[in-house]
């Protein structure tokens, strides 16, 4: 970490040095070149390139191999990017990226794994490798329905692989595994274990914990059992958000947007704090806004009394920027999204608590963003969301995640309101359950995209990972593009498909405008922040079931190389510290 850290000085004194020198202000030359690309600039006026040139973080120029040449100079790094397809930087516009990365190091992904078996497999090998003590766990990013076995594991599997370690499987906002070990570890299996509002600690007939946790439709249980198991200390936190944020590089993401999340405590949560730390040591890769997330409720509104009497909203730089309030305005407003279950109902006060919410927020001028899955839920707070637009107002710049079942009315209300959308394939991770509980005619429109692009509102892609989805943007563009979910189902008529297009401009310049940055990036066109990722394989003429496989070869942030591999792999100067702790199943992973 420490030899990262001083390149980056030596790179930044480097930089300012050249920036006083006459000649090479006079020269006009690139700090970084690329040519031979097949790019997509996103910039309507020049759709197409060959090659562009970036100088004190920003695109000087794009073009032609020939005009772009003209700009190389004595300590341009000039990249040939050898005929591959070359896309603006990926923006993720709803995802848990600060509190995912200080968690990374510590989870068996299972979101590529298309078998049980192999699943247990992993859970088996990371058991001969995890200490006494220590937790093995699973924190989202999967579909039961993604394996050929269309099914989660038993208790028993899980003892059976793990007979010694105490074993955690959190599947979406719908339920938690827990092997035997784990359920004696949280006294689950006691009398007085504890509870939570909302969730269920199931038992069999005869008393006895099962090992499953239950949404009901409260995910609360579930947060609260996976935040108090073993953490990693904040030495193995910080390398384990480098880690991350270079698997987020290497997927093609030069930016997101962070919801909050469960567990963290704006401002000062240990996750806060080890991003702010690394921002601080210039060793971010990724750019992050990101806004805040009451935890207890009923203290929303002094939180947000509290918050906003401190914080400016847009504080920061292009690297780390407060946005402003949300996901979670109010949990008597929050309705989950257990598709497999009924739908639940707000609070009967959640109108008069909201409202109260959103004038402090309106007063401070702080934009906001809110989790509404049901069209429901926005026939009783959008009426609350006009009646303040007439009041203390609505800062430009807020807008609704999720909006799966929402109506063309409401739909509508949003537009009229000058709000944005932002949209996450979460549905695609749950598309059996759903049709399951509401029917596949319904699931057509679950969320009606076209509906949603014609009315011309900002419209950026997400993920809403890492506890509910993958963070693996391609999941997300392959769902927009094809309707697939994870497990195979044709979810939407081809009607309601995007084109490849519009499914990375959704993920480009739209995703851009949900953290106050539309027209600054998303796009490869002179100056914008130069944010570029060159492919593996060319998204435009893969197959369907090509685009969840691609990576990105050379990912750039602001003319810095931040990942390179295969052919590129020469390209990344950087020294990323080895994966701590040694037992981390990060490490299989890379392997």
């Amino acid at each position: 970490m420490t030899t990262l850290f001083n390149r980056r000085q030596v790179l930044a004194g480097s930089a300012a040095l050249l920036a006083a020198t006459p000649a090479f202000a006079q020269t006009g030359s690139a700090d970084l070149v690329l040519v031979n690309g097949r790019i997509t600039t996103m910039d309507p006026q020049r759709p197409e390139a060959s090659a562009l040139a970036v100088r004190d973080g920003v695109f000087t120029a794009v073009g032609s191999d020939d005009e772009i040449r003209s700009l190389v100079g004595p300590f341009t790094q000039v990249i040939d990017a050898r005929g591959q397809r070359v896309i603006p930087g990926l923006n993720d516009s709803h995802t848990h990226a600060i509190r995912g990365a200080v968690n990374y190091n510590l989870e068996v992904r299972w979101d590529g794994v298309d078998s049980l078996e192999e699943a247990l497999h992993l859970l088996r090998q990371q058991a001969e490798r995890t200490p006494e003590g220590q937790f093995i766990r699973v924190a989202g990013g999967f579909s039961e329905f993604q394996f050929k076995e269309k099914r989660l594991p038993t208790i028993a599997e899980l003892d059976a692989v793990a007979p010694n370690h105490p074993v955690l499987i959190h599947h979406l906002y719908k339920l938690t595994l827990l092997n035997t070990k784990a359920v004696e570890w949280y006294g689950y299996d006691k009398p007085d274990h504890p509870t939570y509002p909302g969730g269920i600690v199931e038992k069999d007939a005869g008393g006895n914990t099962t090992g499953r946790l239950l949404a009901a439709p409260s995910g609360l249980i579930m947060y609260k059992t996976l935040s108090t198991a073993p953490k990693l200390s904040i030495r193995d936190q910080i390398n384990s958000s480098l880690q991350y944020f270079d698997e987020l590089n290497s997927l093609g993401i030069t930016s997101v947007s962070d919801a909050g999340g469960g567990g963290m405590e704006f401002p000062d949560a240990d996750p806060y704090k080890v991003i702010r730390w690394l921002h601080a040591e210039r060793l971010l890769t990724t750019r992050i806004g990101y806004h805040s997330f009451p935890q207890h409720k009923g203290q929303e509104l002094s939180d947000y009394q509290r918050w906003t009497a401190e914080t400016p909203a847009g504080s920061g730089d292009d690297m780390l920027k407060f946005v402003g309030a949300g996901e979670n305005l109010a949990w008597a407003s929050y309705d989950y999204e257990i598709f497999a279950d009924a739908r639940p109902d707000i609070d009967r006060d959640a109108e008069d608590y909201q409202e109260r919410v959103m004038t402090v927020l309106g007063e401070a001028g702080w934009p906001f963003r809110q989790h509404v899955t049901y069209d429901e839920t926005g026939d009783r707070l959008l009426p609350v969301y006009e009646a303040v637009a007439k009041g203390a107002g609505l800062t430009p710049g807020w807008f609704i995640d999720h909006v799966e079942t929402f109506s063309q009315r409401n739909l509508e209300r949003i537009a009229e309101l000058g709000g944005g959308i932002a949209l996450q394939n979460r549905i695609q991770f749950q598309a059996e359950d759903f049709v399951a509980n509401y029917g596949a005619e319904a699931l057509k429109m679950t969320p009606n995209f076209r509906a949603i692009l014609d009315l011309g509102v900002p419209v950026g892609g997400g993920t809403d990972a890492t506890r509910v989805t993958s963070f693996n943007p391609w999941y997300s563009i392959q769902w927009m593009t094809t309707g697939l979910s994870r497990g195979g189902l044709p979810m939407y008529d081809d009607a309601n498909l995007l084109t490849r297009e519009e499914a990375l401009r959704l993920w480009t310049t739209g995703s851009a405008w949900f953290t106050g940055d539309a027209g600054r990036k998303g796009a490869i066109t002179p100056g914008q922040l130069g944010d570029f990722a060159v492919l593996d394989r060319d998204y435009f003429s893969v197959t369907d079931a090509e685009i969840a496989k691609l990576k990105a070869e050379l990912t750039v942030l602001g003319g810095e190389v931040v990942h390179g591999s295969g052919a590129f792999a020469t390209k990344d100067l950087r020294h990323i510290p080895p994966v701590s702790p040694d037992w981390s199943p990060v490490i299989l992973q890379q392997s």
